[in-house]
């Protein structure tokens, strides 16, 4: 059976990127995949290797049966397709691929792609190309009356969850809150059931978080009460959605969970791939992609989602640049954005973020917080930091030694922290991650050195 999954092609001919191991095991869908990948990114497991100018990479792996596995790859997706069972993307044999390649310049040559890879990637041109060119005929427009009506009847629904998830918390603050570890999750489970009925999925989400506090650790009557305060400030957000300033309004509409298309004119930009992670919610895994513009200086996320075992749509190498089009969602800051065409193929370095200060990163989470009361955290790179031991864990604190921000538990919990602090070697690094009230989440650095001659910009190192 033959499987492809990925984004469009590009149709520019320029030498295609050759990717570092980190920038490949990055593309993982998870460290099963890592693992076997690995073993096979030796050339002892592959023969017709292959590469041309557009991008693609192919070749033939071994396999237990009597015929080899046809892989191929297309880097400016990336895309990949391969004829073996597995339904993983990338699968282990593309991963040991593009290894094999980021391990050895010369295991790869150059040349023209046989006939099954140029089948496929001549299909993914064509498929482009028909994107590309207006839709004649068709259905026609929908009808603006019937969406209108549907809008409204939906948020007739929200409403009338907000006001009965208003009476829940009013319940829970008379009962007061040491009654909540006795009535156990199966409370919040039925609210946040009761929220899916409403249609709306961001209130469900945020009442099924309250039903873990209470296993949180000693000082959970805290942060409950501060989280229900959040809920109660969303709920009383939605039901006087018409006061509020625009902005805030489309940041209302998207926590509580309504789609908001990307709008407004495209940006074009170099954007740098920063960071690269899935986080599972639920049954669905949510893949965040961070990019940095070189020339706009904006920070913008990408979000795809992946379900019943099949990885996230899309998938970038962290430390590649790409010259792409971003156009980007209302509310939340802007940050989210949607991936628009793609010019040239991807680039293996790009220049890192300039970086601000730890003062300056708590004060743009502070300014963000303004526009969006319910952010968790905010995108920021600081400038000359290194990690310092402390008492409740590690910190990034300024060269100076003047200002400080605690790493976060989760972070604290990961193996990459002990490459950033080996990457560090005790100097100042540039290190982007997100700021948040539980601290900082780092997810990528930069050491203090000049680039290696031949490059455009200092490795990304990932730290997740």
């Amino acid at each position: 059976m033959l499987l492809t999954d990925g984004g469009e092609p590009l149709g520019a001919a320029a030498p295609a990127a050759r990717w570092t191991v980190e920038q490949v095991l990055a593309l993982a869908p998870d460290d099963a995949s890592r693992k076997a990948g690995n073993k096979l990114g030796a050339s002892a497991s592959w023969s017709d290797t292959g590469l041309d100018g557009t991008g693609a990479v192919w070749g033939l792996c071994k396999g237990s049966g009597s015929k080899p596995y046809r892989t191929v790859v297309d880097t400016t997706g990336p895309a990949y397709r391969c004829s073996c069972p597995s339904r993983k993307f990338p699968c282990k044999h593309a991963l040991g691929l593009l290894l094999l390649r980021a391990a050895d310049g010369t295991a790869v040559p150059a040349g023209s792609p046989p006939d099954w890879a140029e089948e496929w990637l001549a299909g993914r041109r064509d498929r482009a190309e028909a994107k590309a060119r207006p839709a004649a005929g068709g259905d026609g427009p929908a009808d603006p009356v019937a969406a209108r009506k549907r809008a409204e009847r939906r948020a007739e629904r929200i409403g009338g969850g907000a006001r009965e998830l208003e009476q829940r918390l009013t319940d829970l603050l008379r009962g007061g809150l040491a009654s909540v570890e006795q009535a156990g999750y199966g409370l919040w489970e039925e609210t946040a059931a009761r929220m899916v009925d409403a249609q709306a999925p961001g209130l469900a989400g945020r009442v099924r978080e309250l039903g873990s506090v209470a296993a949180s650790g000693p000082g959970w009557p805290v942060r409950l009460l501060e989280e229900c305060a959040l809920l109660h400030l969303l709920d009383t957000a939605w039901l006087g959605l018409d006061r509020l300033p625009q902005p805030l309004a489309a940041t209302v509409r998207t926590r509580v969970g309504l789609p908001a298309p990307a709008e407004g004119p495209p940006v074009r930009d170099r954007w740098l791939v920063l960071a690269q992670y899935d986080t599972p919610e639920g049954k669905i895994v949510t893949r965040r992609i961070w990019l940095y513009g070189g020339e706009s200086g904006r920070t913008a996320l990408l979000l795809s989602f992946g379900a019943a075992g099949r990885s996230p749509g899309h998938a970038l190498p962290v430390g590649v640049t790409i010259d792409a089009e971003l156009t980007p969602h209302p509310g939340s800051g802007r940050l989210r954005a949607e991936l628009g065409e793609r010019f040239g193929v991807p680039e293996p370095a790009g220049t890192p973020p300039p970086g601000v200060p730890v003062g300056e990163a708590i004060t743009a989470y502070g300014r963000a917080l303004g526009d969006d009361p319910w952010l968790e955290s905010w995108p920021v790179t600081l400038r000359d930091v290194i990690p310092v031991p402390g008492v409740d864990g590690w910190q990034l604190v300024d060269a100076q030694g003047r200002e400080a921000l605690p790493v976060t538990a989760a972070a604290l919990s990961r193996p990459a922290l002990w490459k950033l602090v080996a990457v560090s070697g005790g100097g100042p690094l540039t290190v982007f991650g997100e700021c948040g009230h539980r601290g900082f989440d780092p997810l990528a650095a930069w050491p203090a050195v000049a680039p290696r001659a031949g490059l455009a910009g200092v490795e990304t190192v990932p730290l997740i």
